[in-house]
């Protein structure tokens, strides 16, 4: 038996949701999925399910059409057909739909994870390696701050579509009522609070951060954790997480909800929808990424509103996290060599319509920074002016990537969040304790590197 199967032995379909299913991302591990072995003849036969949570039928017509023509364009040339599968984003995203196809033999051909979610399914030998199928002059087309925790071993193992700063959004409408311009914009913990405080009504609240747990949350808490100097966990692979940052991060989002200036419930999809909740009114300001800019040119085009950067806390320093999604094989799916090949072509080729392709999901489908330095060429003014402009020049500088953590490290995160914004939980007592629980875990982990 190899260190891999002895670290990763196979797992029953119980097993893999047991104490997972009530929370997003919560389920514990992947390993030794079924699948039917078929002849590459009678794969071909049968189109490759692509899932994913943006088309046909996703909310965003523009993202739609990019989807759709991306696999229309590999299919009229290659023999290997391929299939979207929508998901529904509150079931992939903020449910278990996902790791249960791959528990019980039905996972996708080809499907999207962000970093966050990368070692529960590389740990889980679902992922395919995809280096052969890119070559040398596009692997150095992305920077390592990309690239790096999709990667094992220096192998590939996703293919990045989109880098995504988080930042926070606000309507213009709602400072006028307010008697605030865009010179009362907060650059502090504690001025956001004050000003949230102003926007506050009976009908709105001021300000909004995620509350639903999940792999999300986690995402966008992690830049209040990293702007006082926290981490999570030492470069010995230790826990961090007893530490004076981790507090005050916690404790700023439960200020958050306990001044009534921030809701306990979220609107529409979630934290990530300007729509339901920014442009309907329902809050002020919202903690929120770069793809709300095309959220809002999609389906509000009325709404005026403005960007600005995280504020920071009194003794730290702006920073901000950039996710992202990527394209990845199933490693055992129908037609494996196949998979692995759209998403070299789709993303990762140094033919100029991957190139375009790349940029035009950037620019006209979504509303991200490339994860290519070609793709940012091939923007051009795009990247330049307008709102993603102003996240170009202003808020993507201070970006750094996603963690990509295993689920139990995820889970104890989250519960931690959880326990102080909507529990009421101390903030020292909470982040001790969940200190103690990563400890345990660190010390005989066994996966990939964490990052």
């Amino acid at each position: 038996m190899s260190d891999k199967e002895k670290a990763f032995p196979t797992l029953t379909r119980r097993g893999l949701l047991k104490g997972g299913a009530a929370v997003a991302g919560g389920i514990v591990g992947l390993g030794g999925f079924p699948y039917i072995n078929r002849l590459a003849v009678r794969a071909q036969e049968t189109p490759l399910k692509f899932w994913q949570f943006y088309a046909p039928g996703g909310p965003v017509a523009s993202q739609v059409e990019w989807f759709e023509k991306t696999v229309a364009d590999w299919n009229d040339s290659h023999p290997q057909k391929i299939e979207l599968e929508f998901i529904p984003n509150s079931e992939y995203i903020s449910g278990p739909k996902l790791a249960t196809a791959f528990a019980s033999g039905e996972g996708p051909d080809i499907f999207i994870i962000s970093p966050g979610d990368f070692l529960r399914y590389y740990n889980g030998g679902v992922l395919k390696d995809l280096t052969p199928f890119i070559d040398e002059a596009a692997k150095a087309d992305f920077p390592e701050s990309v690239i790096a925790n999709r990667m094992v071993d220096g192998k590939i193992f996703g293919i990045p579509m989109e880098v995504e700063p988080m930042a926070m959004y606000y309507s213009v409408k709602a400072f006028e009522e307010a008697g605030l311009n865009e010179n009362d914009v907060p650059k502090t913990w504690e001025a956001l609070l004050e000003v949230a405080k102003k926007l506050t009504t009976p009908e709105r609240f001021g300000v909004m951060f995620e509350t639903q747990p999940g792999y999300y949350q986690n995402f966008t808490w992690y830049p209040f954790l990293w702007q006082g100097g926290g981490e999570f966990q030492t470069p010995e692979g230790k826990s961090s997480f007893d530490s004076p940052a981790t507090v005050q991060a916690l404790k700023f989002w439960q200020d958050a909800i306990n001044s009534g200036a921030a809701p306990r419930q979220i609107m529409g999809a979630g934290g990530h929808d300007t729509i339901a909740n920014l442009a309907s009114g329902y809050v002020a300001m919202q903690n929120v990424g770069i793809w709300g800019i095309s959220q809002l040119q999609s389906n509000a085009k009325d709404f005026q509103y403005g960007v600005f950067r995280l504020p920071t806390p009194s003794n730290g320093k702006y920073v901000t996290v950039g996710g992202g999604w990527a394209f990845v094989a199933n490693a055992k799916g129908r037609n494996s060599d196949a998979a692995g090949e759209f998403c070299a072509w789709a993303l990762a080729s140094m033919d100029q319509g991957s190139v375009d392709r790349v940029a035009t999901w950037c620019t006209k489908g979504k509303s991200d920074m490339p994860p290519r330095n070609s793709a940012l060429k091939a923007g051009g003014g795009a990247f330049s002016t307008g709102m993603i402009g102003k996240f170009a020049e202003e808020i993507h500088p201070g970006t750094r990537a996603e963690p990509r953590v295993p689920p139990e490290v995820y889970k104890i995160i989250s519960d931690a969040i959880q326990q102080t914004q909507l529990g009421g939980a101390d903030p020292q007592a909470t982040a001790t304790s969940a200190s103690q629980q990563l400890d345990a875990f660190l010390s005989s982990y066994q996966g990939a590197p964490i990052l």
